[in-house]
């Protein structure tokens, strides 16, 4: 199965509204976002009433590449140019200045399309998020597709626990490279409950054994191993190895995160799986 006539990494001219900076790696997170989310609407669109794009860190909807200077679709409005559209589209975003620049770029390039905004943390508006998506088509079936981006580990694992009760894919980043790795001490610390959040243990410390390993990497290791087990008491099965994303730095192949995906459905798990042969690794198809 072959998608190559759809390319989601677009390059846009700056419109003037805030555009935040990425890495080049941020490519790759594009590229297989807008893959999936192109393939997930091509197949599923006659078999749903209704197919719902969600996204909890949405920003602006563009981003410049730091190393280029180029300006392309981020996240948002990736899922927004796939050539079959979703039926409804739920963005939030805690920072008001990327939301409404968002919103207005949505209104100018996509004025038909079935958006709502939502303004504040993720995890304080779940409950706001899930009840905008449909509850009722012609078939009374609603499939999401939820993308997760957030720059460090403040995802709550309860927040995906709820999005877990629905029919809903889910391509989450988990920041084990840039977050994990560099913020362990900190994360130990008993007055810091991001882990705890983010595992929904507050006893994790316990658990955690500093795991000796060749690579230096047992703190992301116990973080993917936990977070796989957790997701898939919400009846995810199948869960495929987390995805490496790294990025070449002073001749060091460097982790940076971890890309998960999960699917209740083993359809979903082999459209991921084609995805990734197809086109993981890739961070240049701009450049």
């Amino acid at each position: 199965m072959s998608i190559k006539k759809y390319n989601p990494i677009q390059e846009v001219p700056d419109d003037g509204l805030i555009i935040p900076e990425v890495g080049v790696w941020g490519i790759e997170k594009y590229n297989l976002l807008g893959y999936y989310a192109e393939l997930f609407t091509r197949s599923m669109n006659n078999k749903w009433g209704n197919l719902v794009y969600i996204d909890l860190f949405a920003s602006s909807g563009y981003c410049k590449i730091k190393s280029t200077g180029k300006i392309i679709k981020s996240g948002a409005m990736i899922a927004l140019s796939t050539p079959i559209s979703f039926q409804k589209y739920i963005f939030c975003e805690e920072d008001e200045s990327l939301l409404n620049a968002l919103e207005i770029r949505i209104k100018r390039d996509f004025p038909n399309a079935n958006t709502s905004f939502v303004l504040g943390s993720c995890n304080n508006k779940i409950n706001d998020i899930i009840n905008l998506i449909p509850r009722h088509s012609f078939n009374n079936t609603v499939l999401s597709f939820c993308f997760i981006d957030p720059f460090n580990l403040n995802i709550h694992f309860n927040t995906v626990k709820k999005l877990g009760l629905l029919k809903v894919d889910i391509l989450m980043l988990i920041a084990t490279g840039m977050a994990a790795t560099r913020n362990e001490k900190k994360y130990q610390n008993l007055s810091n409950d991001t882990i705890s959040l983010f595992l929904d243990n507050p006893k994790w410390r316990n658990e955690f054994t500093g795991l000796v390993d060749l690579t230096n990497q047992s703190f992301t290791l116990f973080l993917s191993k936990i977070y796989k087990k957790n997701i898939m008491t919400l009846g995810y099965k199948d869960v495929a190895d987390f995805h490496d994303v790294r990025y070449k730095l002073k001749g060091k192949n460097v982790l940076l995160y971890h890309l998960a995906f999960f699917s209740k459905d083993p359809l979903g798990n082999k459209f991921w799986d084609i995805i990734r042969k197809q086109y993981a690794g890739d961070q240049q198809s701009l450049f």
